[in-house]
């Protein structure tokens, strides 16, 4: 668990609502742990971040401050301590169905965030979200081949020689025109919430700064794997089109080339959560891992 004192934690959160209850465990993950927070009008939401998202809170409320209508309103964070305390924002949309026609609603405004966070990507970094931007994801990527990674040697060896190439798509997707931004790379219908006829993008913990377009790796994952959308259903380019309209004409070549190059961004992000893993977290962990590190060898051979 990553709360040590509760006492602690009810004082900061009494400083902030107006609690009616007592706080109730919802998760204890190795990554946060949650309580939901009873309130006269409904319930609010406390998350404590372990180490490996420790940026979170901060990041949630730079964005909630920028883009209230978009990101779960924060009543209060504290960055020290990794704490962050949520407004309710209804339910997410994965128990009713993984289908598309949220995403086409969500995406515009989400482009037009990470457009917005352009200007404060290095304050980002210096705050400490994940760098994943294309100078430095090459150098990233041959970092977590060195972790023991849960493939057949042969498997890391054509990951390891394709390392150099990597090296060159990155550069050629950094000369793509667009700027590295927020990207928060677990973009999926359990992070999206509805309430009031508003859609809102949750738990910001796996975000870093990189390349934009590869925020729909995650959704075209989910798409594929989970509503079994076959590969060349229209949704696929119709989402895109609707991602890419703030972003302006003539990007399709950069975001297919972005979602090459995501693939080993993902793997890269997945090796990090995983090497904060106590060791007893690991074997579990390693249940979906291989699927991350397969889907970025398949691109080895694009």
């Amino acid at each position: 668990m990553q709360v040590q004192d509760l006492g602690e934690v009810e004082e900061w959160i009494d400083a902030h609502v107006d609690r009616v209850g007592a706080l109730e465990l919802e998760h204890d993950r190795p990554w946060s742990t949650v309580f939901s927070v009873p309130l006269a009008d409904g319930v609010a939401w406390f998350k404590a971040c372990g180490p490996v998202q420790a940026f979170e809170p901060r990041l949630s409320a730079e964005l909630f401050a920028r883009c209230p209508d978009l990101v779960a309103e924060v009543f209060a964070h504290d960055e020290e301590r990794a704490w962050l305390l949520l407004a309710d924002a209804g339910a997410p949309l994965g128990p009713t169905g993984n289908l598309p026609d949220a995403l086409l609603v969500a995406l515009p405004p989400y482009a037009e965030l990470q457009r917005g966070e352009i200007a404060y990507a290095h304050e980002h970094l210096a705050h400490h979200v994940p760098d994943l931007r294309m100078e430095t994801l090459p150098s990233r990527f041959e970092q977590s081949l060195q972790s023991d990674l849960p493939l057949d040697a042969d498997e890391i060896d054509q990951l390891r020689a394709f390392a150099p190439r990597l090296a060159g798509l990155c550069a050629e997707l950094a000369d793509s025109g667009v700027a590295e931004t927020v990207q928060h790379d677990d973009l999926h219908f359990a992070n999206l919430y509805e309430k009031d006829g508003r859609l809102r993008v949750l738990d910001w913990g796996d975000s870093s700064i990189s390349h934009p377009f590869a925020s729909l790796y995650t959704p075209y994952r989910f798409l594929e794997n989970v509503t079994k959308l076959p590969p060349g259903d229209p949704w696929f380019a119709r989402l895109r089109d609707a991602y890419l309209e703030p972003w302006g004409k003539g990007h399709e070549d950069a975001f297919a080339l972005a979602l090459r190059v995501a693939a080993f961004a993902h793997a890269s992000a997945w090796t990090r959560q995983r090497d904060h893993l106590p060791e007893e977290e690991v074997p579990e962990f390693d249940r979906y891992f291989p699927e991350v590190l397969r889907r970025a060898l398949a691109r080895t051979v694009e």
